[in-house]
């Protein structure tokens, strides 16, 4: 039993998975042990063989018959829940610590959170006479363990976070991209246009003039041997103009980008949430709170009467400036504040009023604050 290795899976396909790697990783069929020993037989074979002549005696064989009763009560219960239990016999420490991480791989169940479970619900031991657990009544035991744990981890958040004020440093950062954009072009238009051309050319023509003259003489043997029919042909001549066009290119027109770059610089500004912590003595913490207890406590009636002076003519009621003369008293008696000037103090003091009631405006309510935060200065 010294190196027993035992685990508890809720999926009878995790631990068949298990006992394969374990049989491939060098342990024998002998020391590798799987109950129920296959897929559904805790739910089909009878109740004699679910109660203690099977899985109760295999699991006192293996923690002892007198020693440990409690181990095998919590393993025999397991089985009989619809949980598989998987046990190696390992042969040495090395043996035994690769068992376990081969156990661990498979999701093994926490059995002694399972037992906890199980006796918080009023379990106190195994009965070797209880009835196995049908399919139903294993999804109602493990759909009731999951909404206990839920329940469970809920409450631990809450107690962990329990008089705990948390306070979120958020600190913007700046990052600095670039996009295109159109700034404007050019646009190229082709057209063909047409002008009229003069040329002068001279042009050479060719008239025939027909002239007859009388001559009276004799006739020469010339004349005789043109004495005979025949003809004669003479043609004009004459020259016309004729045009031709070749083209040529006289001009180039190119279009293109010339491209530049340019370092600009970009200023801007950046937030970030600064929490200053402040360490109180017994005695500033009195002070404190005897400041606050005046200004809570205080009359309202010099408030009353300085709203009516600054404010009452303009109209309004004296609720809407309540507030600002009260924050105008805590603020004064607070230890950020002591022994100020009001001029030193107002920057703060307007970005605090302004983050703490974006609704009103810091120019509107600003006497009421001063006239708050003297009285109560005046008082101590």
């Amino acid at each position: 039993m010294e190196n027993t290795v035992v685990g508890v899976y809720d999926s009878y396909a995790q631990a068949q998975n298990a006992m394969n790697e374990l049989l491939s990783c060098g342990f024998s069929r002998g020391e590798v042990q799987l109950n129920p020993d296959s897929e559904g037989a805790a739910t089909t074979r009878d109740t004699t063989q679910a109660s203690g002549s099977g899985i109760g005696n295999f699991f006192r064989s293996l923690f002892g018959m007198d020693e440990r009763p409690e181990e095998h009560d919590v393993y025999s219960e397991a089985v009989r829940r619809g949980s598989c239990v998987l046990t190696v016999n390992a042969d040495n420490e090395e043996q035994r610590d690769r068992a376990v991480e081969v156990l661990n791989r498979y999701d093994p169940v926490d059995i002694d959170e399972r037992a906890a479970h199980w006796r918080s619900q009023g379990w106190t031991g195994y009965d070797e006479n209880a009835p196995q657990y049908t399919d139903s009544d294993i999804a109602r035991e493990r759909d009731l363990h999951a909404r206990s744990r839920d329940t469970a981890d809920t409450d631990q958040a809450q107690a962990r976070t329990e008089g705990e004020t948390r306070i979120p440093v958020v600190e913007e950062e700046m990052r600095v991209g670039k996009r295109e954009v159109q700034r404007g072009g050019v646009r190229v238009y082709t057209r063909v246009q047409e002008k009229p051309v003069h040329e002068s050319v001279d042009l050479r023509q060719e008239h025939v003039n027909v002239e007859r003259h009388p001559v009276d003489q004799p006739a020469s043997e010339a004349d005789l041997a043109a004495f005979k029919e025949g003809s004669v042909e003479m043609r004009e001549m004459a020259e016309e103009p004729i045009v031709s066009k070749t083209a040529r290119v006289v001009e180039e027109v190119v279009v293109g980008k010339e491209v530049t770059q340019e370092t600009t610089d970009v200023n801007d500004t950046v937030r970030r949430t600064d929490v200053e912590v402040e360490q109180l003595g017994a005695s500033d913490a009195r002070r404190d709170a005897d400041y606050a207890d005046t200004a809570t406590s205080a009359d309202d009636s010099d408030f009353r009467r300085h709203w009516q002076n600054a404010y009452g003519p303009s109209g309004g009621r004296y609720e809407d400036y309540d507030a600002a003369y009260r924050y105008g008293s805590s603020m004064a008696g607070s230890e950020r504040f002591r022994n100020y000037r009001w001029e030193d103090a107002e920057p703060d003091m307007r970005s605090d009023w302004e983050r703490q009631h974006p609704e009103s405006t810091w120019d509107k309510v600003k006497d009421a604050v001063r006239y708050g935060a003297e009285k109560v200065k005046g008082q101590h």
